[in-house]
């Protein structure tokens, strides 16, 4: 082992979120998620395997105190798994950790021994084992196909960071093996479109051209981590900007997936940073948010659920009233107002009373008024319109 290599079992992750403000993050938004079922293994990889390693590598960091810890004790493994754990757990909830850069490119720079890639990679390839539906909202289903998500993108954007980590290592065994997990995802997801686009499941294949349009960001992002030589340009050439003008790998599927988005979903892709002060938002996994604009169901949900109070009611909808406005163009909040007034019925006037001032003004302004007064029917109609005039190559 080089001597830069050596100090990997102790390296100072310095400049990084130490591991129990990561754990404590998690908490904060996801209180819901359950424990490990029986014993926990010892090493970090073993944590990882099986569909709920995520609560496994979370929960080791609980009970062995690993938390407390600073993280100049943290082998870069370790705390490269606590951060995909982190991720997958949290980034469709409210408020996600904020490690990003971390998993695409940072703590892959750490890595100077080629051999000290094997148990990385081998990592990564658990995390992309882990179960979506426990922790997300916003999938799309295919039958023989599975479950697509944006999730699906940052495991991409892990297997590129990868990808490029071998090239530049020399690693080209495991350069392959990732290419090959990309290739077989980006092959799914084309064929899921596809399959979505033969059905005629309008909203289906607007949710997916959402998730697939997300998931070639991810993977620009990542290779953006990339240094630049002629191998990593060749790596990239049939990944990179698949949602923008490299139309022919994957026959332009994902060049497809982004003129529908453009023309249907595209104002909806905000962070819903409205909605992040609500804490009553985080108690459920039941509340967490699913792809807008198709909300009225979401909305008419939280209206109903006795877990939520008239006070939290009141400032959910102050929330989504003043969201209204200050993200123009998007619908989402105003579908899920829709529902949300019909879930309340004969309590609206009381949870109305109970926002605040400018709330209920901007509650009874025309244009808002104007747009929850359209029916889902004539919604979603409108919406599948839009998709019919996009025209595919």
């Amino acid at each position: 082992m080089g001597d830069d290599a050596e100090p990997q079992s102790a390296r100072a992750i310095r400049g990084f979120v130490a591991p129990q403000t990561l754990l404590n993050e998690v908490q904060n938004t996801a209180p819901w998620l359950p424990g490990p079922e029986g014993d926990l293994p010892k090493e970090a990889l073993e944590r990882a395997r099986g569909p709920l390693g995520f609560l496994n590598i979370l929960a080791g960091y609980r009970i062995e105190g690993a938390a407390d810890r600073a993280p100049i004790n943290d082998r870069t493994i370790d705390y490269f798994g606590l951060c995909l754990a982190c991720h997958h757990a949290t980034v469709a909830t409210f408020v996600p950790t904020d490690v990003d850069t971390k998993i695409r490119g940072l703590l892959w720079r750490l890595i100077k021994d080629p051999d000290l890639l094997d148990p990385m990679v081998d990592l990564t390839e658990a995390f992309c084992g882990w179960d979506v539906e426990p922790v997300s909202k916003r999938t799309v289903s295919v039958p023989d196909l599975g479950v697509f998500a944006g999730h699906h993108g940052e495991r991409l954007s892990v297997l590129v960071a990868a990808l490029g980590r071998a090239i530049h290592l020399g690693r080209q065994d495991l350069a392959d093996r990732v290419r090959a997990r990309i290739e077989t995802e980006l092959t799914r997801e084309s064929r899921g479109l596809s399959a979505l686009l033969a059905a005629r499941d309008e909203l289906e294949v607007m949710r997916m051209a959402a998730v697939m349009t997300h998931n070639a960001g991810d993977i620009d992002q990542s290779i953006s981590f990339w240094p630049q030589s002629p191998a990593h340009s060749a790596a990239a050439a049939d990944i990179r900007r698949l949602a923008h003008e490299n139309v022919r790998p994957w026959a332009g599927s994902f060049a497809l997936a982004a003129r529908i988005y453009k023309a249907t979903l595209s104002p909806e892709g905000h962070r819903n940073y409205p909605l992040r002060p609500i804490r009553s938002l985080r108690q459920s996994f039941d509340f967490l948010i699913e792809t807008a604009p198709f909300l009225d169901e979401w909305g008419e949900r939280l209206a109903r659920d006795p877990r939520l109070g008239d006070p939290d009611r009141s400032e959910v909808l102050e929330a989504l009233v003043i969201g209204c406005k200050k993200i123009q163009g998007q619908r989402g909040y105003q579908r899920a107002i829709v529902g949300f007034l019909q879930g309340l019925g004969s309590r609206t006037d009381s949870i109305v009373a109970g926002m605040p001032a400018r709330a209920r003004s901007e509650f009874k302004n025309a244009d808002l008024r104007k747009a929850i007064a359209v029916p889902r029917v004539s919604f979603e109609s409108s919406m599948k319109s839009m998709l019919r005039r996009v025209r595919q190559p």
